[in-house]
């Protein structure tokens, strides 16, 4: 069936929805914004889950106002985007990070830039960024995080040879059964993300799919006051626990049915100004037309360890390019992996030119405050060319 490009009242004007064909096996889905003069510095804009490129619409004019050609595309798995397997027995390692920046790479070169002024990456969004500049710092001039930490590639089983043993594999294996056994039993959501259940589970559930997401964005946002984070001492069960639900479920329950609890009452709905009825159900729309498999591969890539194989390839290198962290004061994500916020900006990122953390926002930034993640991004852009964007 022939999928037409996004046309929606709630889309700003000024924003276009198109098709580019012919991107690492994919008819790509994109919003552009200050496409009208060429010439213009590229900024690529990937989303996270479950969102779509709908969810930069928001921050893609104030960038085009300030001279920047502004591209989000709909990433492989999601949306109006085409090409990809999204049978759970299909291709799964289509999915893998090395694809994915593939896939913005070659969206790049697509549009006739030979290099991109930032790639901004929001959620799983961030690490795809991050491996873009990380192996083509010569394209990806510049990379701006939100919401998920980089803490570096993954490293290589060091000293063995030495010192006989197996590495600890089993390691991440093992903190499921510690969750387990806690007294109030636990899974990672990451892990659940992975099963076969987990697509059904959110796309046919009880509430019905539009509650579903108004429920999980509304619990990850920070109109739910009790998202108040701080870092963790470690990656046990025990100090995994103390993370919301939407991280660490309850283990006898599925996603729908952990964030249910959270709904929003009808006047907290009609007074959220960040995402009206209106604007949730364009995702509502697509993910009822696409479920949520394409966006759950990404989870499955990232938690099976013969994918991390080809990423230790990388083991020891850096973001040397001029970086930025942006998240939610209220966002538990920048805490979810301990000590990672610390690396990124210790080690992994050798040029960060800031890290912050934005008053009144969750895990949705660019959509809960715009107009202060539209001057960071612009702050960052003039810091990161030395003055001349």
């Amino acid at each position: 069936m022939k999928i037409d490009a996004l046309t929606n009242p709630t889309l700003p004007a000024g924003i276009r929805a198109r098709f580019v064909d012919g991107i690492n096996g994919l008819r790509l889905h994109v919003l552009e914004a200050g496409h009208e003069t060429p010439g213009r510095p590229l900024v690529l804009l990937l989303h996270g889950f479950p969102e779509l490129a709908y969810s930069w619409r928001k921050v893609m004019l104030p960038l085009a106002a300030a001279g920047y050609h502004v591209v989000a595309p709909d990433q492989r798995g999601y949306g109006r985007t085409t090409g990809w397997d999204g049978d759970y027995d299909g291709d799964l390692a289509s999915f893998r990070m090395l694809n994915l920046a593939r896939d913005a790479l070659g969206l790049v070169t697509a549009l006739g830039h030979r290099s991109v002024a930032a790639v901004v990456g929001h959620d799983f969004g961030s690490p795809v960024a991050a491996w873009c500049a990380l192996v083509r710092p010569d394209v990806f001039r510049s990379v701006v995080l939100m919401s998920a930490p980089f803490a570096g590639p993954p490293a290589l089983p060091f000293d063995t040879a030495v010192k006989p043993g197996r590495p600890d594999a089993a390691a991440g294996d093992r903190i499921h059964e510690e969750l387990a056994k806690l007294p109030r039993p636990r899974k990672h959501y990451q892990w659940y993300y992975g099963t076969r259940a987990a697509n059904r589970d959110m796309l046919d559930c009880k509430q019905g799919l539009h509650a579903f997401l108004r429920a999980y964005y509304h619990y990850k946002s920070a109109d739910w006051k009790e998202n108040r984070p701080e870092p963790l001492k470690g990656w046990t069960a025990t100090e995994l626990a103390r993370l919301p639900t939407y991280y660490v479920m309850d283990l006898d329950q599925d996603m729908a049915q952990t964030v249910a609890p959270y709904m929003p009452s009808d006047d907290a709905i009609a007074a959220c100004r960040w995402l009206p009825e209106a604007e949730l159900r364009v995702y509502s729309g697509e993910y009822a037309r696409t479920g949520f498999q394409g966006g759950l591969q990404w989870y499955r890539c990232a938690t099976e360890p013969r994918f991390a194989a080809e990423l230790q390839l990388f083991d020891g290198r850096t973001i040397d390019v001029p970086s930025c962290f942006i998240a939610g004061t209220s966002d538990w994500g920048i805490h979810q992996r301990p000590g990672a916020i610390e690396r990124m900006q210790s080690a992994a990122c050798t040029r960060m030119l800031g890290c912050h953390l934005v008053d009144g926002a969750g895990h949705w930034v660019q959509q809960e405050q715009p107009e202060r993640v539209s001057a960071l991004l612009l702050a960052f852009l003039r810091d990161a060319s030395g003055g001349k964007g």
